[in-house]
């Protein structure tokens, strides 16, 4: 009897586990790419497609079809926890702070830095210099 219940409390705690996740079913996906037409919801290109949290999973959002959508590489990677595509700056998901899709004004000086890291990526400073390049890599 406590081999059973110990496995039906096993079986219960891995079905949360997985209600929790980043997994998004192939159903999702396929309801997902055909709604939003196999393009990127941001530029329109169809090249290197990822499925995206629109409200992003750190911060509660879903796995299901009304939080999913289809973005580019770059405007997946651009977009990060935020609700704004820093490369076509525009709005592609909801800000999970305040609930609302606003876009986040930066300043129009300040400019992603040019440098790379020591991995080979590229840097995630911003920057105001001039020549385009934080304060590491002068």
């Amino acid at each position: 009897m406590k081999k059973i219940c110990l496995l039906l409390l096993l079986f219960l705690i891995s079905i949360c586990g997985f209600t929790q996740s980043r997994y998004i079913s192939a159903t999702t996906k396929k309801i997902v790419f055909t709604r939003d037409g196999g393009v990127c919801q941001c530029c329109g290109s169809s090249n290197s497609l990822e499925y995206d949290h629109i409200m992003p999973f750190s911060c509660g959002g879903a796995s299901d079809v009304s939080n999913i959508q289809l973005l580019c590489m770059s405007c997946n990677r651009s977009k990060s926890n935020s609700c704004v595509c820093k490369i076509h700056d525009r709005r592609v998901g909801t800000n999970c702070c305040n609930g609302n899709t606003t876009i986040k004004k930066e300043s129009s000086t300040s400019q992603q830095c040019s440098g790379t890291t020591k991995k080979g990526a590229r840097c995630k400073k911003r920057t105001t210099n001039p020549n385009g390049r934080c304060h590491l890599h002068q």
